[in-house]
């Protein structure tokens, strides 16, 4: 597990890069899981930035990253922003790795993102429980073991508003009979 100053100051980096263009951003994954669920190891971060914005600063995104921290590849970049899948950015003082994935996995999400104080003095935007929770449900359906248990734990920690909007969220994905399916799964280790 990396210590909290590494990923502070990673984050820190990548939300410049992301604030000096305008382009909206939340954090989300395993911070969000451990935000709104229960403590664990997250060996990365995920972030997913407005892609409309990120097309249109490309150029200015990827100048600004010749000057950082940051080792990336230039060609993968640009074909995530143009499909709307995911690159990655390792900071090569802390050797942390961010997941940035240029779209919204669930429609509206970076509309509905939280500010919290994830560090003292910083406050940043992380995706909604709701979002979060919805966003651990489509991973599981794409496979996603370890995303079950987040989910089970961030749904058990929400109140009923919450739990209400996960649900709306599920239904809207077609993703509400798994939703209920990965709600009765036992958290126990065999």
């Amino acid at each position: 597990m990396f210590p909290v100053d590494a990923f502070r100051d990673t984050l820190l980096k990548a939300v410049a890069l992301f604030r000096d263009r305008e382009i909206a951003f939340h954090l989300t994954g395993g911070i969000t899981s451990v935000y709104y669920g229960e403590p664990r190891m997250t060996q990365d971060i995920d972030v997913v930035i407005d892609n409309r914005a990120t097309a249109r600063g490309l150029e200015s995104f990827l100048k600004a990253l010749r000057h950082s921290d940051f080792m990336y590849d230039e060609i993968s970049i640009r074909r995530a922003v143009a499909d709307r899948g995911m690159f990655q950015l390792l900071d090569t003082v802390e050797s942390l790795k961010l997941d940035v994935y240029p779209r919204e996995l669930i429609p509206g999400e970076l509309s509905r993102s939280v500010d919290v104080e994830l560090f003292a003095n910083e406050t940043l935007p992380i995706a909604s429980r709701a979002d979060a929770a919805v966003s651990k449900l489509v991973w599981v359906d794409k496979g996603s073991h370890k995303s079950s248990r987040d989910l089970r734990q961030i749904f058990r920690t929400a109140g009923e508003a919450d739990r209400r909007s996960i649900r709306q969220l599920a239904r809207e994905l077609e993703l509400e009979t798994l939703l209920d399916e990965v709600l009765a799964e036992s958290d126990a280790v065999l």
